[in-house]
Parts: structure tokens; C-alpha cells; sequence
């Protein structure tokens, strides 16, 4: 879920950056209509990231602010790539530490 809705917020974020400084949409209401459904596409993708990543922080009995960072990543583009990442390093420590003891 991380990789979809970061991949989506960044195309948007990317999307938007051309829009409103190359395109001129700030000035037009004619806004390509896929651009708004990938908006709509990123919240429900959101949504259903929140979801799973509570019961992820709930399952690997994370703190609140780890629990936290990681949902607020799904807000910033390109931060839910390293949360991630974040996640599957501090998944796999632990399950090595969890079989050597």
C-alpha cells in the first residue's frame, strides 16, 4: 500500500508542479478529468493505507510516534517510500534478533 500511494501522490505531486507552473491551470477550470480521479484515487488509496498500517504498527507493537510517522508518510510525497524502507529494515532486525535468542 505504501508503494501504490506513493506512486499515485507522486505522479499527482509531479502532475501538479507542471500544471499550475508550465500549463498555466491555475487561471483555466478545464483540468484534464483524469487528474481528478487519480486525486479521488489517492484519498481512497490513503484511507485504505491508514488501515493497514495501523494493524501493522498494532501487529509489530510499535510506539505511537513511529505509528504516527508512518501513517503522516502516506501525506508527503515520496516519504511512504521510506517508510517503507524504514519498515521492512526494522522488520527484518528484528525477526533476526527474535531467532537468535
Amino acid at each position: 500500500m505504501a508503494w501504490l500511494t506513493g506512486v499515485v501522490l507522486a505522479a499527482l505531486t509531479v502532475w501538479l508542479v507542471v500544471g499550475y507552473g508550465f500549463l498555466d491551470y491555475a487561471n483555466t477550470d478545464s483540468k484534464p478529468a483524469l487528474y481528478r480521479y487519480l486525486w479521488t484515487a489517492h484519498g481512497w488509496l490513503y484511507f485504505v493505507y491508514l488501515i493497514v498500517g495501523v494493524d501493522l504498527c498494532f501487529r509489530m507493537r510499535l510506539s505511537v510516534w513511529r505509528t504516527l510517522g508512518i501513517l503522516l508518510a502516506g501525506t508527503i510525497p515520496f516519504a511512504s517510500f521510506f517508510a517503507d524502507s524504514w519498515v521492512h529494515k526494522y522488520a527484518k532486525t528484528r525477526d533476526a534478533e527474535s531467532l537468535e535468542a
